[in-house]
C-alpha cells in the first residue's frame, strides 16, 4: 500500500468543522477538528477508490492582505 500526504484546510462555520482537501477538491466536516479530519480523509479515501489519481502535487500556500471598506 503506498501512503500519499494531502493538505487538510480546516473551518469553524457555526458549530461545525469544515475540513476541505484543495488537491482533491473533496469536503467534510465534523463536531471537532479531529472529527472534520477522520472524516475528510475517509471520504477522499472513497473518492481515490473511484476515480484513482494520475499525479498530484501540493498546493502552495500563502495569506495576503486586503483593505476592508467601512460602511457608513
Amino acid at each position: 500500500m503506498i501512503m500519499k500526504l494531502f493538505t487538510a484546510i480546516i473551518q469553524k462555520e457555526e458549530d461545525m468543522y469544515v475540513a476541505k482537501c484543495p488537491e482533491i477538491g473533496t469536503a467534510s466536516q465534523g463536531k471537532t477538528v479531529e472529527e472534520a479530519i477522520h472524516n475528510l480523509k475517509e471520504a477522499t479515501e472513497l473518492y481515490l477508490e473511484e476515480f484513482p489519481l494520475k499525479e498530484s502535487s501540493h498546493p502552495m500556500l500563502t495569506t495576503f492582505e486586503v483593505e476592508e471598506v467601512e460602511s457608513s
